[in-house]
């Protein structure tokens, strides 16, 4: 009789946790998914393997099971190693990172590892981590997702720009309310509210200027450069721009600070621990 490897993980992982409920935020999974494999594995063996009581212990005939699993855990762990198979790791980032400090990160990250990179706003990239499409995330969100551990990366800061025709037309005074409030704003999509967050900084006054849509970290830094409205860029990113006279700085000195958080699964995992480290160094050196 063969036994299946997944419910095995699963049974050592609600008498490690202690819960279905536990366990299904350790694996990302629902409790019910977890119940479903419980039962299999019972099934399987023909008795009773779990005491569902508060915590969930193994049986007497559970506990060769608990054992096996854990010894087929070691073992894979070990023979990947030794095999040198290559290891997925996927992660989401928001787009002004992955254009600027994120990318070397991942040189960094580990050997024989394959990444996956989603991009989405710093706002929303926590919920692929909350459903498991992800296993870490760089994410605008403070506290932790279920079943996962956050640490603070820096802030990124974030300057309001404009090309110098832009700048001249409708920026006359340099950035008052007013010419904000009338002025063509670019947003890269429908999730980005940096530049709002901007305007709320600059006054109480709730301001709805025109605004265009480009869905693209370069195009959008390019479209500023261009002239089609003004934007907020990364101080990475505006430096060689405003030195360079290719856009100039709205505002005097305000800016928007946006606080970068990197959140991924509570998971013993050489893979993960790996990237976690390469990430906070490549943050230290780049963000606030």
């Amino acid at each position: 009789m063969a036994l299946d490897s997944t419910q095995l993980a699963t049974f050592a992982t609600v008498v490690d946790e202690g819960s279905f409920e536990a366990a299904a935020r350790v694996l990302h999974v629902t409790p019910s998914a977890v119940s479903q494999r419980i039962k299999a594995l019972e099934q399987a063996v023909g008795q009773v393997i779990l005491r569902r009581a508060k915590p969930c212990q193994a049986t007497e005939a559970g506990r060769p099971l608990l054992r096996l699993a854990g010894q087929i855990a070691v073992l894979e762990h070990e023979a990947l190693a030794a095999a040198g198979t290559w290891s997925r790791a996927a992660v989401v980032v928001n787009a002004d990172s992955l254009a600027t400090w994120f990318l070397p990160a991942l040189v960094g990250g580990g050997d024989h590892v394959l990444f996956d990179v989603r991009e989405d706003d710093q706002d929303h990239t926590a919920d692929l981590l909350r459903d498991g499409t992800v296993m870490a995330a760089v994410t605008a969100q403070r506290e932790a997702v279920q079943g996962c551990r956050a640490e603070r990366l820096g802030a990124m800061r974030y300057v309001a720009t404009a090309a110098p025709a832009v700048a001249a037309r409708y920026f006359p005074g340099g950035g008052t309310v007013d010419e904000f409030a009338r002025a063509p704003m670019l947003v890269l999509d429908r999730k980005d509210r940096l530049q709002h967050r901007f305007l709320r900084a600059l006054t109480a006054r709730p301001l709805d200027p025109p605004a265009h849509y480009v869905p693209s970290a370069w195009g959008f830094t390019e479209a500023i450069r261009l002239g089609l409205g003004w934007g907020l860029m990364s101080e990475q990113i505006a430096g060689d721009d405003l030195a360079a006279g290719r856009v100039v700085r709205l505002a005097g000195d305000r800016h928007l600070d946006v606080s970068l958080y990197w959140q991924h699964w509570k998971l013993a995992s050489t893979v993960l621990e790996s990237l976690t480290a390469s990430v906070r160094a490549a943050a230290a050196a780049a963000l606030r």
